[in-house]
């Protein structure tokens, strides 16, 4: 068999979406079924672990076969089982987990636990067909911000990551002050289009000169504070002009860093993944200054940037060809971390 007609079984159940995906090698997906849990969750403001893996344990088989049945394939036409290992919630994981193990143990098929931020990389090559590494990568997410840069398939320079609060957390807080509903990010991303982002002078926060990593604590706390006074002094609060403010606040640290990121290391390429990549704002942003520098900017579609099995998919079977493999020993990391 060619390697480019691996079929993968991927399975993805880090948080709040129950999904399935089928790949055929590394970037033709031939389903990729997605059950997300928002709505439960709304009524809670986030999202509440015990909950969630309840809701994994209700889906996970039938989302499994739907995989199968929109691929027009059987178990037995599958060649490896690949599965989130983390970072996510240990219950969460643990579905998922025991679900790949048991196929791949029926099966006698390769399993390979994938890193979920690995995944949002990969998204990437679903999407963008010719593209290899080397290249610069902004993952943003509601958990993480990191910047890297991909060396290869499965080698990752980590440069910068998030001190405190990632971007997609800052998000949900802040979108929560403002009394809107969760997931608070496309919410403020939709509300920034009719506010004014100077209205507010929220900080930039950039740390050192010469870091890439990122801080957000700061930002919410100011405009948690702005609120406050506002409230205390009767001030009107504009709500669509806090949310473009806060955003530009944070989007400008995000595209100023990658940028000089890749500057530095003479890429031409960055390429975005995550929940956070979706953000048009962020888009638009990333796209001018890249025009500006001549740097290539590059993003899945949104329901890759989403959490989803498909682009487990595309890392297993990147991690596979690379020689990686796991074992029935196999077990989750909840804090796993993007590795070199």
């Amino acid at each position: 068999m060619e390697i480019e007609d691996i079929i993968t079984l991927a399975i993805e159940t880090s948080c709040d979406e129950t999904s399935c995906a089928v790949l055929k090698g590394g970037r033709e997906v031939l389903s990729n079924i997605i059950s997300s849990q928002i709505e439960i969750h709304k009524k809670f403001g986030g999202v509440v672990p015990e909950v969630a893996s309840r809701k994994h344990i209700e889906s996970i088989n039938l989302i499994i076969q739907q995989a199968l049945d929109e691929a027009n394939i059987t178990f037995d036409d599958v060649d490896l089982i690949g599965v989130t290992q983390g970072p996510g919630l240990v219950g969460a994981l643990l579905v998922g987990i025991s679900s790949a193990k048991a196929i791949a143990y029926a099966l006698n098929k390769p399993i390979i636990g994938v890193n979920h931020i690995e995944g949002h990389v990969c998204a990437n090559y679903i999407d963008h067909k010719d593209l290899e590494p080397p290249f610069t990568s902004l993952i943003v997410s509601g958990g993480h911000t990191y910047l890297a840069q991909v060396k290869d398939y499965n080698e990752y320079e980590l440069v910068g990551r998030t001190r405190d609060d990632a971007a997609g957390e800052a998000f949900d807080k802040v979108a929560r002050s403002l009394g809107l509903s969760y997931p608070g990010g496309p919410l403020i991303d939709k509300l920034s289009k009719e506010g004014n982002p100077s209205a507010i002078d929220f900080p930039r926060v950039y740390l050192e000169s010469d870091s890439y990593d990122f801080s957000f604590s700061g930002l919410k706390t100011a405009v948690l504070n702005y609120l406050n006074q506002a409230k205390q002094k009767g001030e009107e609060i504009v709500v669509k002009d806090v949310a473009a403010s806060f955003q530009q606040a944070v989007i400008e640290v995000l595209v100023e860093k990658s940028i000089r990121l890749a500057k530095e290391r003479e890429s031409r390429k960055i390429v975005m993944a995550g929940g956070v990549a979706a953000n048009e704002g962020l888009r638009n942003m990333m796209e001018q200054r890249g025009r500006e520098e001549n740097i290539e900017i590059l993003y899945p579609s949104r329901v890759l940037c989403t959490d989803n099995a498909a682009m487990i998919g595309s890392a297993a079977y990147f991690n596979h060809i690379k020689g990686q493999i796991s074992d029935y020993h196999l077990n989750v990391i909840p804090n796993l971390e993007l590795k070199g």
